[in-house]
Parts: C-alpha cells; sequence; structure tokens
C-alpha cells in the first residue's frame, strides 16, 4: 500500500481510530482551517515562523475551488507537494493576513478621561495619557464581504467594532476582553464596550457560548467565562438596565453552557459535590499551532504511539468521518496522541497555554507532553463561575425575577460548600486544583490559587489574612517584579520567570477585599511593583507586552509557542485600573521592598500620623 503511504501518516496524525473509542471529531467543519490534507501539508511544510499565520489568511475564491486546485496538485506530486510549489499554491489562493479587518477609531474616545487627574506622580500621569492613546491603535472593524462571504474567513464575523490584545492577535478574545473592558471603562468609552458585549452575547445565541476568540479554529473551545463580569461592569457604569434586560436570558445560555458541558461530580467525605473543569473532546492538532502539536505528540513513548496501530476502511463498511480521499474512506484509530490533543485544547481553553499547572502527575511534570488539563478541577474557573452565579441572582432581583434570584443564588451557595470541601486548605490558607485522578489537591502555587478572593466567592473574611500568610509562606513577596505565574521553570509561557497582568490583578484586589490593614498595605506595594516594572519596560521600550519576566529586573517576557507580543490589551487595562485605584501613591520612581509586620505596623503607624500633622 505504498501509494497510501501519505495518507496513513495523515490518519495516524489525527488520530482516527478504531476501537473502543470512537474518533473524536475536528475543531470545525472547514476542510481548509480546521482539518484535512490541505492544512496538514502546509502546516507541516512550515511556510511560515508562525502556524497561526497560514489559518488566518483569507481564501482568493470560494473553498471548493481551492480544494479542487489543491486536490489536482497533490494528485500530480503523488500528495508529496514540494515546499515552493506549496509556497506559490498559498500565495495564489490566499490573502496576506488582516485584509478582512481595517483600522478603527473608537467615536467614543477622548483627549483627557477624568482618572487622569487623580494620578499624582506626573510621569505616571503622562504615561497613563498614552495607553489611553494606544486604544485608536487597537481598534479593529471587521470588513463586509465576511458577512457576505463567511465560507472564506477564518474570521468570524461581528457587527461591531472592537478593541483586540495586540501583535499575532488581529481578532478579540474571550477573558482578555475583560481587563480590556475594564480600561476603556475608565476611559470612558462605554459604548465601545456596549459594542463589544454585543458581539459576545450574539456569539452566544449563535454557537451557545462564547468560543476561546473570534476564529472558527476556535469554536470548540471556551475560555474563562467573564461576561456575566462584563456585563455587570457596564451596567454598573452606565445604569443602562434595558441592555441587562434584553439579553439577561443569552447571559443565562452561558452559564448554562459551562454546566451542561464542563461539570465534573467530585466525592468527599460521603458528599457528592457538583464542580467544573475545562474539557474540550475535538481531535486533530489546533489549527493555529498545528505543526507543534503533532510534532509534539511524535514525542510520545513508543507504546503511547503505537496504540492506535488501525486498519484501512472501505466505502463499504464504513462510515466515514472524515472522507479524506477518493481512494480510502477512513482509517479507524484512536489513543493517546487523539488524548493528547485534546488535552491541549482544554489548555488552551483554560487561558494558560501552557503552563506545569497542567502537567503536574503527569509522566514528566516538566514536559508539554503531559498535558492534563481536563484531569483536574481549576481553582479559578471555579471561582469566577461562582461570581457568575452570584451576578446572575443580582442581574434578575434587578429585573424583579425573584425565582431566577434564588435559583442563582441556590446554585451559588452549593459551589462555595462545594469549593470549600474540595478545594480549599484550611492549613496552608489557600485554595488549590484537585486532581482528579489521584483525589488530591495540587499543592503548587499559582497566583489562581487565590481567585475566590478576587471573585468573591467565599465566607469567611479571615480567609484574607491567611492568604496572605500563604504568599509569606510561600516566599511570593520576595518577589520584586510582580508576583510570578508559578514556581517552575519549564520554558512555557504561564510559568516562571514569567508574570501575566491579569493573574496580579487576582491576588492584588483579592486582597485588597481585606479590612486588615496590612492586607490592603500588601495590596498595594505589589501594585506599586508591577507598575513600576510595566513603566520601567515601556520608557525603555515604548511598548506595552502580553507578559513580563520578572527573573532579573523587568523586562518582555518568553517561553511558549510564540514571540512575546507588543500591544497590549489586557496589561494596558490592568495598569489603568491600578492607576486608577491607587494613583495617588503610587510612584514611578521608587521600588517597594517588603518589611517584616513588625516593621510594617511601624510604617503604617508613622504614616498615620504623619496625615494627622497640619499642612
Amino acid at each position: 500500500m505504498p501509494e497510501r503511504t501519505w495518507e496513513l501518516r495523515l490518519l495516524l496524525l489525527l488520530g482516527l481510530g478504531l476501537g473502543s473509542q470512537e474518533a473524536l471529531p475536528p475543531p470545525c467543519e472547514s476542510q481548509i482551517y480546521c482539518q484535512g490534507e490541505l492544512l496538514h501539508q502546509v502546516q507541516m511544510a512550515k511556510l511560515y515562523q508562525d502556524d497561526k499565520q497560514f489559518v488566518d489568511m483569507p481564501l482568493s475564491s470560494a473553498p471548493d475551488q481551492v480544494l479542487q486546485r489543491f486536490n489536482e496538485l497533490a494528485e500530480a506530486h503523488n500528495h508529496s507537494i514540494p515546499q515552493q510549489q506549496l509556497q506559490l499554491f498559498v500565495q495564489e489562493h490566499f490573502q496576506p493576513v488582516g485584509q478582512e479587518l481595517e483600522p478603527w477609531t473608537p467615536e467614543d474616545w477622548k483627549e483627557s478621561p477624568q482618572f487622569l487627574q487623580t494620578i499624582s506622580d506626573p510621569n505616571l500621569r503622562a504615561w497613563a495619557g498614552q495607553l489611553h492613546q494606544l486604544w485608536k491603535k487597537l481598534g479593529k472593524k471587521v470588513k463586509p464581504e465576511v458577512l457576505s462571504h463567511p465560507e472564506q474567513f477564518s474570521l468570524i464575523y461581528s457587527e461591531h467594532p472592537f478593541i483586540v490584545p495586540g501583535g499575532r492577535f488581529v481578532e478579540f478574545y474571550y477573558w482578555d476582553s475583560y481587563w480590556v473592558m475594564e480600561g476603556l471603562l475608565l476611559s470612558e468609552m462605554p459604548e465601545t464596550v456596549k459594542g463589544m458585549l454585543q458581539n459576545f452575547l450574539d456569539l452566544v445565541q449563535t454557537y451557545g457560548h462564547v468560543p476561546n476568540g473570534a476564529r472558527v479554529y476556535y469554536l470548540q473551545r471556551s475560555q474563562p467565562p467573564l461576561l456575566t463580569l462584563m456585563m455587570d461592569r457596564y451596567v454598573t457604569h452606565t445604569n443602562d438596565t434595558a441592555f441587562l434586560r434584553d439579553n439577561i436570558e443569552t447571559l443565562a445560555l452561558e452559564v448554562d453552557f459551562w454546566a451542561e458541558n464542563r461539570s465534573i461530580s467530585v466525592s468527599s467525605g460521603g458528599k457528592s459535590y457538583v464542580l467544573n473543569r475545562y474539557y474540550v473532546p475535538y481531535g486533530g492538532p489546533r489549527p493555529e499551532s498545528y505543526s507543534k502539536d503533532a510534532e509534539l505528540a511524535d514525542t510520545l513513548p513508543e507504546g503511547e504511539k503505537q496504540q492506535g496501530e488501525g486498519v484501512w476502511v472501505g466505502l463499504d463498511t464504513c462510515s466515514c468521518v472524515r472522507p479524506w480521499s477518493p481512494v480510502c474512506c477512513c482509517l479507524v484509530l484512536t489513543g493517546d496522541r487523539e488524548d493528547l490533543f485534546a488535552e491541549l485544547k482544554a489548555g488552551a481553553e483554560s487561558g494558560w497555554d501552557f503552563s506545569s499547572r497542567w502537567f503536574i502527575g503527569g509522566p514528566n511534570p516538566d514536559l508539554l507532553s503531559s498535558t492534563r488539563t481536563s484531569k483536574f478541577v481549576p481553582v479559578d474557573l471555579n471561582a469566577f463561575l461562582c461570581q457568575a452565579e452570584e451576578l446572575m441572582s443580582n442581574f434578575y432581583a434587578r429585573l424583579g425575577n425573584d425565582t431566577q434570584a434564588t435559583k442563582y443564588r441556590n446554585l451559588r451557595a452549593q459551589r462555595l460548600a462545594a469549593m470549600e470541601a474540595i478545594l480549599w486548605d484550611e492549613e496552608k490558607g489557600a485554595w488549590f486544583d484537585y486532581d482528579l485522578e489521584t483525589g488530591k489537591k495540587n499543592a503548587e502555587f499559582y497566583p489562581s490559587n487565590l481567585a475566590p478572593l478576587w471573585a468573591g466567592c467565599f465566607s469567611d473574611l479571615g480567609d484574607v489574612d491567611k492568604a496572605l500568610k500563604y504568599l509569606e509562606d510561600s516566599q511570593i513577596l520576595t518577589y520584586h517584579y510582580g508576583i510570578p505565574t508559578s514556581l517552575r521553570k519549564t520554558g512555557q509561557q504561564w510559568d516562571l520567570p514569567n508574570a501575566w497582568a491579569p493573574l496580579q490583578d487576582l491576588v492584588i484586589r483579592g486582597l485588597a477585599k481585606s479590612p486588615s490593614p496590612r492586607a490592603q498595605e500588601v495590596a498595594f506595594q505589589l501594585a506599586q511593583n508591577w507598575i513600576r516594572t510595566n513603566f520601567d519596560v515601556y520608557s525603555n521600550t515604548s511598548a506595552m507586552y502580553e507578559k513580563y519576566d520578572i527573573s532579573n529586573g523587568g523586562q518582555p517576557g518568553g517561553g511558549g509557542e510564540y514571540e512575546v507580543q507588543e500591544g497590549f490589551g489586557w496589561t494596558n487595562g490592568v495598569v489603568l485600573m491600578l492607576l486608577d485605584r491607587y494613583g495617588d501613591r503610587l510612584s514611578s520612581g521608587t521600588w517597594t521592598v517588603f518589611l517584616e509586620p513588625h516593621c510594617l505596623a511601624a510604617a503604617l503607624l508613622l504614616s498615620l500620623l504623619l496625615s494627622l500633622l497640619p499642612q
């Protein structure tokens, strides 16, 4: 069967399976952007440094025509197309990245939003003004041809313009957009926020959930669920109750998606609890990281790779899941390759793509091939959903629907009890991801361990002070440039030495909820350190970054699957939030050294006494 070698290799890679398991479905139906020989050959030829570039390129003509031309080319070269020929084919049939988008200046952008005046340090005030200017550079609008010919684009049409993260991310993303919206509201741009919210609500109406981002290859995975919180921030800012009333049922649909598709039952102490996990049961490599996923699967131990040695099944005996060619119907095969591909997608759904957080308990806790995201009950996901349930209860009460308000209040209470039983560790003073296979908590440090504080999903205010002691015991306060993402160095971007803006926010605002002066002061000191890191890097590079390396002074981050990106939506949003919250105290010129508790108490007393002196 030598003439079918290419098909055998392709189908082995994509993990079609015969045996106890059915083949997992592809990420989307597109035979160009999500599955098929064209995608495989182009991505494995590595025509571009970043796999995302190809799947973001619009088609120059209808997909059927492009596929027909490709099949003719493949047949002419016995399905092994030379790289140069492949490059010419792509140039002829695809358009450059970004052709479906046009720059957009938000109509509600104004020169001097009020919050700038509350920033005391003149350098920080000027910097905040420059970040406010960046919204104009990050604005995008989808061209109308994406609506009229959606089949020629991987981009999903959005009616309203939006703010993107920046760099390679020219489309909008789900959880990024929450921190972007916080910044936009401080910049007094509620109409831009409303349009972005409407885009997300439209996606829920169409697909039943918010995808990871606005691309077809992201359709089957979501991201941390913050849509309800986005609505809360918008309504709090504008008092637009009519918009809430019009869309409350759509918000309920999104909460239902997580309940129906991402729930898991966990038992403890003779009781059964329902919590949530990230879980994406779809096969094949991620289209935007195709070659990396394929090569990673090749590193699996031989026993795992060969678990799916399969057989060819003809048209007369097989109901084909994916009819790759007229030669053969399909190879039926599954195994650990498909499991790995699904776990990688779940890791992407978590937003932490990738991190040792999802490797712990695997064959090698430092290797990406050990990813087992769906085997954990994550603290942050359940905190976000707990918060969403509380907000839904508040929304329905505001709208006069007491029945639904009570329903969501009870759901929150059930989740709170489950989180305390399964995730909370009283001795350590924090919450920890729960390993479904071992029945144990993952005791490693991650900022997400304190997400319930940020989400308001805890019952005892004393938990904040316990969490502060946890930070001290974990030596986290010895990092002067930001809170590390983990304490493990794996080369992945959601690990040491990187620090990320949203994770700083989780910890800082979580601690700030405490009535304890010490917890509030530590929150401020953490904010001061993060502001200084961002400000210093900006002063040297004139750019904001998606992540920062905090190992040896602040600098742009690294690691992971792609180069560090500039922009950057959520980083800008968090900086503006901190400048708004602490603007009267933050400084551009001094590093904060954490004081021992007795020294800090003395410093607080001195600060209080000085404040009482006549000016």
